[in-house]
C-alpha cells in the first residue's frame, strides 16, 4: 500500500463513526483507533463559539500544551517513577512533559513555553487524539 493510498485512509477514517480500524495484508499491519472523548468534544466545539470575546482574556494568561500525533499518552517515564509534571510544577521550554506512545514509538512531548502547570486535562495511559488539549500552563 502506497503512502498516498495510508493518507486518504485515514483521512476517511476521521471522518467517520468507525472507532477502531486494523487491516493486515502480508507484511502491511495498520491499525487505527479514536478516542471516544475526543469525538464528544467536536461535538461540542460550535457552543463556545457563542463565547469568543471571553477567550483572548483567558488565552492571555493561559496557554495549552497539545498534543502532537495520535496515541497513549503517559504521563511518567516508568510505572514506578513520578510524573514528568504535575500541577504547581514550573515548566521551561524544551522540558519533557509526557511521552506519546504511536504504534510502539515513543515520542517525548516537549514544553513550547516557559510556566507552571495549572492543570493536567489527561489521565495516564489515555489515548489522545492530534491538537487535544494535554496540559494548561499559566505564565510565570
Amino acid at each position: 500500500m502506497e503512502l498516498k493510498d495510508v493518507q486518504h485512509l485515514m483521512k476517511t477514517f476521521e471522518a467517520s463513526d468507525t472507532r477502531e480500524l486494523k487491516i493486515d495484508d502480508g507484511s502491511f499491519h495498520l491499525y487505527l483507533s479514536k478516542n471516544q472523548q475526543a469525538n464528544a468534544k467536536t461535538d461540542l466545539s460550535p457552543q463556545p463559539s457563542h463565547a469568543e470575546p471571553v477567550r483572548p482574556v483567558a488565552a492571555a494568561s493561559t496557554q495549552q500544551i497539545k498534543a502532537p500525533l495520535v496515541g497513549t499518552v503517559y504521563l511518567q517515564a516508568k510505572p514506578e517513577q513520578p510524573a514528568y509534571v504535575k500541577v504547581g510544577s514550573q515548566v521551561h521550554k524544551g522540558d519533557v512533559v509526557c511521552i506519546i506512545e504511536a504504534m510502539k514509538m515513543m515520542t517525548e512531548v516537549k514544553s513550547d513555553q516557559d510556566g507552571i502547570i495549572s492543570a493536567v486535562k489527561v489521565k495516564n495511559g489515555e489515548l489522545v487524539e492530534v491538537d487535544q488539549p494535554l496540559f494548561e500552563v499559566t505564565e510565570g
